[in-house]
């Protein structure tokens, strides 16, 4: 009874968001900001959806044209309702990151970070706090070993734990997270990596699967399969049942089914680009997530030249449409309504086919 009881509040959840969800296609609502302030990386990481390669620096948009699109935004809108994701490459590579940061939080906005955690020190962890960071996420993607190898930095796991010791230790960083990709080259160390967390007092780790983005593409040996995919899930049911740490949650991307929805992560599945998610890439290019393929037809316009609120308001249709990723294969299924075509990232606009469609999993589990 409970079980049918649990699904079918499930069922009228994701009914109601399914609504939400048409609704935004005709009113999006800018919610999170991603900001990609640098293309350039000190890792050259296996998975990487953005193929960062090492320190080359391509086109980067000035302080003063991020400054002045901030400035836009807030006045148009209520800054304290747009959380900005700052990006890269490596974020802390930008030697004025901090200047935008401290602008950004002067005109009311509230900001977190995703850094591969190499370049914390004291001296960048006092300019963090300066800033008023509220959010991190730091990645670590196995021990020390294999981490090295996926990033492809020696010497680097040890910095990366004193770095997360640091954030731990902030009265200002309201979250910090650790970040894994889970992939064929770690799973086997997962036990280990979530006791070693425990042991550095991480309450926050967010487990995502390697996407089929990227530099990904290049390595697939390092894709999971179906019998991977259930003891991924396995394990994070296992480990929040623990109740060692605040959350253990499967990423954004992907829905779960209904069984699936909510159990691995804490709130239930939806694409939000374009509908909630806009972004700035290094260059200007206003887009949306860093990690769906930046194609010319998908690029809205350009901060050096356009008004980022009139083209949030006025363009993305691509992004906006019920139909953006289906075909009718994905629309025949039952599942619709709450998949919606899955992740905007993993489409594959070639084909007209999700690159990743978690079914077959989520009707084993």
């Amino acid at each position: 009874m409970a079980s049918n009881l649990e699904k079918k509040k499930k069922e009228k959840d994701m009914e109601i968001l399914h609504e939400k969800r048409l609704e935004l296609y005709k009113h999006p609502q800018l919610r999170q900001l991603f900001l990609e302030v640098t293309s350039r990386c000190n890792a050259r990481c296996e998975h990487c959806g953005s193929r960062c390669d090492g320190n080359e620096q391509g086109e980067e948009i000035s302080l003063e044209c991020l400054k002045n699109t901030l400035k836009e935004i807030s006045l148009c809108y209520d800054p304290r309702r747009v959380f900005l994701n700052i990006t890269g490459g490596e974020p802390l590579m930008r030697k004025d990151l901090f200047e935008l940061m401290e602008y950004a939080v002067d005109l009311g906005f509230s900001w977190g970070m995703t850094s591969n955690g190499m370049l914390i020190n004291k001296t960048m962890f006092d300019r963090i706090e300066k800033a008023k960071m509220a959010t991190v996420s730091i990645s670590l993607d196995g021990l020390k070993e294999t981490h090295e190898k996926f990033r492809k930095v020696p010497n680097c796991f040890e910095k990366i734990l004193k770095g997360i010791d640091m954030m731990l230790q902030s009265d200002v960083i309201k979250v910090v997270q650790v970040t894994t990709v889970a992939n064929k080259k770690n799973l086997d160390e997962l036990e280990a990596l979530y006791q070693l967390l425990l042991e550095h007092g991480v309450e926050y780790w967010r487990v995502v699967n390697c996407d089929p983005i990227g530099r990904a593409n290049d390595n697939k040996d390092i894709f999971l399969d179906l019998e991977d995919y259930k003891f991924l899930f396995k394990f994070i049911e296992e480990k929040n049942a623990e109740g060692k740490m605040k959350e253990i949650s499967y990423g954004c991307s992907h829905y779960l089914g209904l069984k699936g929805e909510k159990k691995y992560r804490s709130n239930y599945f939806i694409c939000m680009t374009g509908l909630f998610v806009g972004g700035i890439m290094s260059n200007g290019d206003i887009f949306v997530c860093p990690n769906v393929p930046r194609r010319p037809e998908l690029i809205q316009g350009n901060i050096k030249t356009d008004s980022f609120v009139y083209t949030w308001e006025t363009k993305f249709k691509e992004f906006r449409n019920e139909d953006r990723t289906s075909n009718k294969k994905c629309k025949r299924c039952k599942h619709w309504n709450y998949c919606g075509g899955d992740s905007f990232h993993t489409w594959n606009f070639d084909e007209q086919k999700p690159n990743i469609c978690l079914k077959p999993i989520f009707d084993e589990l």
